[in-house]
């Protein structure tokens, strides 16, 4: 994982930690779950840690790696970063000191823009005071359906200058979506074998709200058994709005 990346909005991946718990239902059918079993077997160095085999699985469990910690300073151009694709770096087991290494970074590599996604918002509110917020991190919660919009109150709390917003996979349709401090919305479905369906009326839904309170929509993917097997056009056009990376949320 590095330089270069199929997710339809990032440049590039950053995995300082590996390996997480599922902790509610946008979790049960986890790509990196999977991925890190393939990698374990393939030998990969990363994912020979193995997680509970109720919440996590092989090669999935929790693992800090500092000599990752380098990686971003090595890349000369400027990119935006989707930090810990395989992981979550707000995960009760990736201690502070840790993460706080991890936003030194950042805010040392200032020519990049840090894309951090978190399903577990109470944790990012509890430590975003004893962390330095730079103006080239985002972050990002996920919201997979109606009840997991406590999330979005966390992040609203957290002082980044860009708050985003997952809802992929989206399981359901989210009318009490206050997107108040938010700065953005991405929107997808699940994909896989076990891939659970996708209303184009959740879509829309969001899709109008966005538009009501203006602010970027982007629409990742239908979903199917493969990431690419719907496509990505809703109402006959692709939707792929991204805030300006000197965009400040207020």
């Amino acid at each position: 994982m590095g330089d270069g990346s199929s997710i339809e909005w990032t440049e590039a991946t950053w995995n300082p930690t590996t390996g997480c718990d599922r902790v509610s239902p946008g979790c049960d059918n986890c790509y990196a779950l999977t991925l890190s079993k393939r990698l374990k077997a393939m030998g990969a160095e990363k994912y020979q840690t193995d997680g509970n085999p109720v919440t996590s699985g092989p090669g999935f469990g929790l693992a800090l790696h500092h000599d990752s910690l380098t990686l971003p300073y090595r890349w000369k151009s400027p990119r935006t970063v989707f930090v810990n694709s395989m992981s979550d770096l707000f995960h009760a087991r990736v201690p502070l000191g840790f993460v706080q290494q991890v936003f030194d970074v950042m805010a040392d590599t200032p020519q990049h823009t840090y894309q951090v996604l978190t399903k577990r918002g109470r944790r990012l509110r509890r430590l975003a005071n004893s962390l330095e917020w730079p103006a080239n991190v985002w972050i990002g919660v996920s919201v997979e359906a109606e009840d997991q919009l406590p999330r979005v109150d966390d992040l609203r709390q957290v002082p980044a200058s860009v708050r985003f917003l997952s809802c992929e996979p989206l399981l359901g349709p989210l009318p009490s979506l206050d997107l108040d401090g938010i700065g953005w919305v991405i929107v997808g479905g699940e994909s896989g074998p076990r891939h659970r369906p996708l209303d184009e009326a959740w879509v829309l839904e969001i899709r109008d709200n966005c538009e009501s309170a203006d602010v970027p929509f982007f629409f990742k993917q239908w979903g199917g058994r493969t990431p690419k097997a719907g496509g990505r056009d809703l109402q006959g056009r692709v939707w792929d709005s991204t805030p300006s990376r000197l965009t400040s949320v207020s």
